[in-house]
């Protein structure tokens, strides 16, 4: 499959040229979608790798499981992070893409984001590959509970916390906070085992039901557009293996290099939300 070398400087919008030959291999096909953080950063949720965005080290599942303490400042932080998380709503971008579905031109979406804003723009088709931030999970029992009520009993036993006037939100609906030693950390109220949010933390698998859902929505396309992701998470990577395999062309849509540029028949280096809406408009 022929490459192209990205021909926008970061951070400009798409060239004509760019976006000709996006629409040339997209046109009359059916398409798959891979989003990752960049689509949400206009929704006021940032992403991980952007310019300018400080490296931190997520908490990993095997720490979270093993130390009360670690799972204590996570739920802190995540609990003060959520209401800012959950407040975000969905912007161009995402309605841009859940237009295309309805056109039928888009035939499903496989996200790497947790924060639903693909579903609450009105997609229907949707893969939330590392889980959604609007649930919680037992450890021991497998009960699934809402986030909005899990954040009530959490207000209700932590009356003493000041929600901040301005939080570091991150991409996971998590903040940093340092004085978390009265936080009570909530459990299950069926079996009182160790709650989580339902989202794929460092150090966890994707789901294979879930991963296979994706590589479906793949195989079942003619062609396969990713849009805000870096693809440094292997799961992305392998989907991108996937449409390759099957001689689909792969559009980029990303502000900065990929780890899969090389697999590419076009890669278009700007922002996603004015990308989607001209791709969407020519497309339909």
């Amino acid at each position: 499959m022929a490459t192209s070398e990205p021909t926008s400087p970061q951070g400009a919008t798409a060239s004509a040229l760019d976006l000709d030959r996006a629409v040339e291999l997209l046109a009359g096909k059916r398409i798959a979608v891979l989003s990752g953080a960049g689509l949400s950063t206009d929704s006021g949720i940032p992403d991980y790798r952007g310019a300018g965005r400080v490296v931190r080290k997520p908490m990993t599942f095997q720490e979270f499981r093993a130390d009360p303490a670690k799972r204590q400042r996570y739920w802190a932080g995540s609990h003060l992070g959520w209401r800012t998380f959950a407040a975000a709503r969905p912007n161009p971008g995402h309605q841009a893409l859940a237009g295309l579905e309805r056109d039928g031109v888009v035939t499903g979406i496989v996200t790497q984001n947790v924060d639903g804003l693909h579903l609450r723009s009105g997609s229907r088709r949707v893969v939330e590959i590392h889980g959604s931030m609007d649930r919680a999970v037992c450890l021991t029992c497998g009960q699934v509970f809402s986030r909005a009520d899990l954040a009530a009993v959490l207000d209700r036993d932590n009356p003493w916390i000041d929600e901040p006037g301005s939080v570091q939100l991150q991409p996971d609906g998590d903040v940093e906070i340092t004085d978390v030693d009265r936080f009570r950390v909530p459990d299950c109220s069926v079996c009182g085992g160790v709650l989580k949010p339902d989202v794929v933390f460092f150090g966890e698998f994707v789901p294979a039901e879930k991963f296979r859902e994706a590589v479906s929505i793949v195989a079942e396309a003619d062609a396969l557009l990713v849009v805000g992701s870096s693809l440094t998470v292997n799961s992305g990577v392998r989907l991108v293996d996937h449409a390759a395999r099957r001689k689909h062309p792969v559009v980029i849509v990303n502000r900065g290099a990929t780890r899969s540029d090389g697999r590419a028949a076009v890669k278009i280096d700007a922002g996603t939300t004015e990308t989607l809406e001209a791709l969407a408009a020519r497309l339909r």
